[in-house]
């Protein structure tokens, strides 16, 4: 099965410049786990956000998340792999580089995202289309 089956399409971003409040508001808001954090210049020069970063860099840490920018806690730089890659081929490059998300792409464009949910997904979509699931 390859990613762009199964990817996450809709892909909420956030300016680095932004406050990690903000940021705190558009998850809750939208019910989601990350943000993709653009950066000025190189259109390739992304980061990310998430819940679990806020709360162990920023909250845990007595820091107040309206007076710290996304930009100095977002992960960077965030994986790519292209759309056509095999769903094993993505589990295990979260496996290798210990992350919980990765960002596809289309040539030079971000289109989706596959996070761990996405891979258990694919397995069991896998496993009902007859397909060897291992």
């Amino acid at each position: 099965m390859k990613v762009n089956e199964f990817m996450t399409t809709n892909i909420e971003s956030i300016d680095h410049k932004r406050s990690v409040y903000h940021a705190v508001e558009r998850m809750v808001n939208r019910r989601i786990r990350s943000l993709l954090v653009r950066f000025p210049g190189n259109e390739r020069e992304y980061g990310v956000i998430t819940a679990r970063d806020v709360v162990f860099k920023v909250l845990a840490k007595g820091i107040d998340p309206t007076k710290i920018n996304v930009s100095k806690i977002a992960s960077k730089p965030i994986v790519f792999i292209d759309q056509n890659a095999d769903f094993k081929e993505v589990a295990k490059i979260m496996d290798e580089s210990n992350i919980a998300r990765v960002f596809v792409c289309d040539q030079d464009r971000i289109i989706g995202l596959v996070a761990l949910m996405d891979v258990m997904s694919a397995t069991i979509i896998a496993r009902a289309r007859g397909e060897y699931v291992s």
